[in-house]
């Protein structure tokens, strides 16, 4: 299987050292390989980019920036596109989201999603003496202010029961030295609440350990015959 990967800050390189085989690097700018899988891992200008490219020459994609598609324009192009290849949204860095796409189902009332993150992983201009709400709205809001921390919120609104009816509040912790994920659903299935303290990446306070590994399970789930 040929890979091409879009990226190569501390997620990109993280998956460059653990993909087999070795992927194909693509900084932005350069032409569009052929691959089996395209993998994007450089923000959502290089979605927008190569994303429908690498749809339409029937490479699937597999999107880390899950936050750029609420901007509704580019999640319309990329599905449109995805005629010969599928669209591989990974589960990042919260917990949950097989639980979540499997009770939108049977019906959901209501998903909320809180984010508590040390400041550092959020902007160098918020209080670091002082917990700030810093967000409070529906999930497409988040995510189109919070182009580098909102994906998760994208996700669960894709899983669930979409950007407007998701209620997402983000904080800045100065407590906190890791990322803690709340995420909490009630529909015809039950209720449930899911809890996760993420730690970054070595090196970079805004990048997810376990979105890195969401990413290379989705990789290795494309490649197996047994998925899971």
């Amino acid at each position: 299987m040929k890979i091409a990967l879009i990226g190569v800050g501390a997620i990109g390189s993280w998956l460059q050292e653990r993909l087999d085989p070795k992927p194909v690097v693509v900084r932005r700018g350069d032409a569009l390989p052929m691959a089996d899988v395209v993998v994007e891992v450089a923000g959502h200008a290089a979605l927008a980019q190569y994303g429908v490219a690498a749809l339409r020459q029937g490479s699937d994609l597999v999107i880390a920036s899950i936050g750029a598609l609420a901007d509704e324009a580019l999640w319309v192009s990329l599905q449109q596109a995805a005629t010969r290849a599928k669209i591989l949204l990974p589960a990042g860095a919260v917990a949950g989201i097989d639980a979540l796409a499997a009770a939108r189902l049977g019906g959901l009332d209501s998903v909320r999603y809180s984010s508590r993150k040390p400041p550092a992983s959020l902007s160098n201009t918020l209080p670091l003496d002082r917990e700030s709400v810093v967000f409070e709205g529906n999930a497409r809001d988040a995510a189109l202010q919070f182009l580098k921390n909102a994906n998760v919120a994208a996700t669960i609104a894709l899983a669930g029961i979409g950007f407007e009816k998701t209620e997402v509040r983000i904080i800045a912790d100065p407590t906190l030295t890791q990322n803690v994920h709340v995420l909490e659903a009630s529909g015809a299935f039950g209720t449930f609440t899911m809890n996760i303290a993420g730690r970054p990446l070595p090196g970079n306070p805004r990048s997810s350990s376990l979105t890195a590994m969401s990413l290379l399970r989705c990789i290795q789930n494309r490649q197996s015959s047994i998925v899971l």
